[in-house]
């Protein structure tokens, strides 16, 4: 019971049937994903792409105008002293908080989450923006609205500042229990992240601290790549996201299943991608050695050898008049006939490095070795 704001409830409420079989799929998944070689410097690029598509997404949920393109470019650049627009500063103040979350490490084993680490994390996103009745890593004193009709209804959380701090201490002591940190990491996160948001300690900023402190506990639970993937599944599924939120909420015997559910659905969604990505990878490297095999053996010339591996970056379909007409590739056949160019593109066909596709136009055969 709290003082003004009635009975809240920390619920671990969820059907195991329900979770089962996307527990097992994720599970799988990951040992997949995790048994992939990858090169450490690929490793580096990919988790960058991940962050910048993550910041953007998390940035996108609370309306933050910028494209995905300009999140990239202000992340990349080093955090000058002088004024910038709000959006801006909200995505260099997510990306301090994303390098805050990747330095923390587990002590002893055991993954705990401090009430401390939650207001650093809100502390870092909203500072040196102007949120109305927001001090940055400071619990509210005033009452807020979360929701809207179109998502199930709104939600008032706990009205005053007594409240938030007993139901801080409170959550705090509940997910570091032995019956939450006995659950699967995934299923400890979103109950992090499901109960966080229901407090909504904050002034503004709430659902971002929200998804950090799960993507700081998937992280401290031993999940690569999944932990800042997440936002990003969560913008590309903003309505399910605000639905799976509203249909726990509204569930009187407190069962989280739904809410659960579309986490699970994320994180599968997620180390899908990865594993694409990562294999994507394999399969270039995999790709390099071979035509590097096919010319030292003479099969293809040095021209069509570099022509492969240009199109290993150049990813798109293109013509033999392309040849001529594209910078890359015009760099190889600016002095070479039409008629030669040709015979180029047939050899590689016929050999099945090069696919056919309608209108007259190629593809590089990515499955050439299966």
């Amino acid at each position: 019971m709290t003082f003004k704001s009635g009975k809240f409830v920390f619920s671990r409420n969820f059907s195991s049937e329900k979770l089962m079989s996307s527990l097992i799929e994720a599970r799988i998944l990951y040992n997949t994903v995790t048994d992939l070689p990858i090169l450490p410097e690929l490793s580096t690029r990919l988790e960058e792409e991940i962050i910048r598509k993550s910041i953007f997404g998390t940035a996108a949920l609370e309306g933050n105008p910028l494209s995905e393109d300009r999140v990239g470019q202000i992340i990349s650049e080093s955090d000058k002293e002088e004024q910038v627009m709000r959006a801006e500063r909200e995505i260099r103040n997510l990306k301090a908080a994303y390098d805050f979350i990747a330095s923390q490490r587990a002590t002893d084993s055991v993954p705990e989450l401090s009430e401390t680490i939650i207001q650093k994390v809100h502390a870092l996103i909203t500072w040196d923006v102007e949120y109305k009745y927001n001090v940055a890593g400071t619990y509210r004193s005033h009452l807020v609205k979360v929701g809207n009709i179109e998502h199930g209804g709104v939600y008032v959380p706990p009205k005053c500042l007594a409240d938030i701090k007993t139901l801080m201490k409170e959550y705090i002591t509940w997910i570091n229990s032995k019956e939450i940190l006995d659950q699967d990491p995934t299923i400890r996160a979103a109950l992090a992240h499901y109960h966080l948001a229901l407090i909504h300690p904050f002034g503004d900023g709430n659902g971002r601290t929200a998804r950090l402190v799960e993507a700081l506990l998937l992280q401290l639970g031993g999940v690569k790549y999944v932990p800042i993937m997440l936002s990003n599944f969560y913008y590309r599924n903003i309505d399910d996201y605000f639905w799976a939120f509203s249909n726990a909420i509204k569930n009187k015997e407190h069962d989280v299943t739904p809410f659960l559910e579309f986490i699970l659905k994320g994180v599968i969604d997620s180390l899908n991608e990865i594993k694409g990505r990562i294999t994507f990878f394999i399969r270039k490297f995999t790709l390099r050695d071979y035509y590097e095999y096919l010319r030292e053996a003479r099969h293809i010339t040095q021209r069509q050898h570099d022509l492969l591996l240009i199109l290993l970056d150049y990813l798109k379909p293109f013509t033999l008049g392309d040849l001529f007409k594209i910078p890359q590739l015009n760099i190889l056949y600016r002095n070479v006939s039409e008629r030669t160019a040709r015979r180029d593109l047939e050899k590689l066909r016929e050999k099945a490095l090069l696919s056919p596709i309608k209108d007259g136009g190629y593809e590089l055969n990515w499955r050439i070795l299966g």
